[in-house]
């Protein structure tokens, strides 16, 4: 993966990336030196993306806390904002904290394992969750719509022609795999998604031991044991994905009734078993708290406490483990 074509495909030239280091903030703009440096390099590397999707509206300042601007976010939402004494510290700043829930990423990136880039945005934001989701898949300004994704556009790039000669000793694996029933407008190709999805874990460990429910002794049935059949000859990818799970027996432990987790554990399978897949998404939601977001009694307990605990606990064994 040349780090070069990646920012040269991938992200529009305006891009802003400010980022926490060691409790200072550095701004990184399209034309900066940083950013040209980087584009510039021309060394390969093999690691993998592993993208997590919040779906819904994230309350960003009950996730990531400006501690220097706590007394003005007290004034101006009282009614949500949490007690400063449980706000988890990060070493080397004391400008930002986590929420009291995300134990397992505070401790991540006191290990120098994680990395907060703050800030990001985009220039006359849309207030739509619809709208700014989609300029977040896409890449696109807020004034632009796009029809391909970011990755789709980079994938398409690195591995042309693609589906055409696919798979193929250089690339014999899926270019993307999405955990989910659908794949992300965010690897949506010029021509086609460059993704693949394994529905749901059940799935995945069934394709894996070689399980299938049993179609009904119906017509219906047996028309949906044709479809399977027509399935299982046109996906070339079975084999392989089966292929990589296999050469995994035992993994790190990964907290129960997590849906992230189930999710994180099959990417950390599929990246250790060497399949040479280069994007991975899954998905947690709903962050749509609303009025349920937090117990008015204590405020750091609540939806939105739930869900930020699944993020946390559910993202650190893929990193510990």
């Amino acid at each position: 993966m040349k780090r070069r074509d990646f920012l040269r495909t991938a992200v529009p030239a305006t891009v802003m990336l400010p980022a926490l280091i060691n409790g200072f903030t550095f701004h990184a703009f399209g034309e900066s030196p940083l950013v040209s440096a980087l584009a510039a390099a021309t060394d390969q590397t093999d690691h993998v993306l592993v993208l997590v999707q919040m779906t819904g509206g994230n309350d960003g300042l009950n996730t990531v806390i400006p501690l220097d601007q706590f007394d003005n976010l007290s004034n101006a939402r009282g009614n949500i904002m949490l007690p400063k004494s449980k706000i988890l510290a990060l070493d080397g700043t004391s400008y930002t904290g986590l929420h009291p829930s995300m134990t397992g990423m505070q401790s991540l990136f006191n290990d120098g394992k994680m990395r907060i880039v703050q800030s990001v945005s985009y220039p006359a934001p849309n207030f739509s969750h619809f709208r700014a989701t989609d300029i977040w898949l896409t890449g696109a300004d807020s004034t632009q719509v796009l029809d391909t994704g970011w990755a789709g556009r980079y994938l398409s790039q690195e591995y042309a022609n693609y589906p055409v000669g696919y798979p193929n000793a250089t690339m014999p694996d899926p270019l993307a795999i999405q955990i989910g029933s659908t794949v992300s407008s965010a690897l949506q190709g010029p021509v086609q998604n460059m993704g693949l999805a394994i529905t749901d874990p059940n799935n995945f460990y069934n394709l894996i031991n070689g399980i299938q429910d049993t179609a009904p002794n119906t017509n219906a049935g047996k028309e949906l044991t044709y479809i399977r059949e027509v399935s299982q000859q046109t996906q070339q990818y079975g084999t392989v994905i089966k292929a990589a799970a296999g050469k995994i027996t035992k993994q790190g432990t990964y907290p129960t009734n997590n849906s992230l987790a189930d999710q994180l554990k099959i990417v950390a399978r599929l990246i250790a078993g060497g399949l040479k897949t280069r994007v991975y998404m899954v998905s947690i939601g709903s962050f749509d708290t609303h009025v349920g977001q937090v117990n008015a009694t204590a405020t750091e307990t609540g939806t939105h406490a739930n869900l930020l605990m699944r993020l946390s606990d559910g993202s650190k064994p893929l990193w510990t483990t």
